[in-house]
């Protein structure tokens, strides 16, 4: 690993043999998960009470959103496996831990039930700047 400034990420430094051998570790990892998923009921339902082993996390989310991140997990491998580009999963699993990290603050979660005044749409980040 090699440690460059501060405001720059650090940079591993590997062989490019190994490099393709861990892609096409995870490549054959996801293609096998994949077909699992779409030939077997059992195993998506296998999947969904497994999931919390492998995300501890989503120990506090309700039932079915634990769901509904299996199925964008799901889809977000396929798309990323397509594209031999692990960035979409990544995004999946960030997004839902901080959905994750809502549920497990219970004064947060009153808050966001509380009926309230709807605002409208809020702005894209840096629109109201413009």
């Amino acid at each position: 690993m090699h440690r460059r400034a501060a405001d720059e990420e650090d940079l591993v430094l590997t062989t490019s043999s190994r490099a393709e051998q861990a892609d096409e570790a995870a490549s054959a990892t996801t293609r096998l998960f994949l077909a699992l998923m779409k030939h077997d009921d059992q195993i998506r339902s296998l999947v969904t009470e497994v999931v919390p082993e492998a995300f501890p996390w989503v120990r506090f989310l309700p039932r079915e959103d634990v769901q509904a991140f299996v199925v964008e997990l799901v889809d977000a491998l396929e798309g990323a496996e397509a594209l031999r580009n692990p960035a979409p999963v990544a995004q999946v699993i960030t997004s839902w831990r901080h959905t994750a990290e809502v549920h497990a603050d219970p004064e947060l979660v009153a808050v966001l039930q509380r009926d309230g005044d709807d605002f409208g749409p809020v702005p894209a980040p840096g629109a109201a700047d413009a």
